[in-house]
């Protein structure tokens, strides 16, 4: 009896965490794994490229839409950047908020 119970409170637990998660960020628990992935994916494709440069590059995503931002040093690098972030399987979108900086 006490073990069910037990095992009761924890399950209850875990559904109040994660219906708070989506409470909070207006998404599912799947939904932030799914986007942490997708960002994970696409940092991975930019760090692989030899054109792009990551370390001014950052990459967020909600709902399936990816969004770069940081700056680059040539507009390929920023066409190259979007180009290969939707490559990615699962980005529904890009939106591309790169800066081009000019030496």
């Amino acid at each position: 009896m006490v073990r069910a119970f037990k095992t009761l409170i924890v399950t209850l637990v875990v559904l109040f965490l994660m219906t708070g998660c989506q409470a909070m960020t207006g998404a599912t628990m799947g939904q932030n794994i799914d986007d942490g992935t997708l960002t994970s994916y696409v940092k991975s494709k930019l760090a692989s490229d030899k054109i792009v440069s990551l370390t001014r590059v950052g990459v967020e995503t909600n709902n399936g839409i990816v969004y770069l931002t940081g700056e680059v040093e040539t507009a390929e690098q920023k066409s190259r950047s979007g180009s290969l972030a939707s490559e990615v399987k699962g980005v529904k979108q890009v939106v591309n908020n790169l800066q081009v900086i000019k030496h």
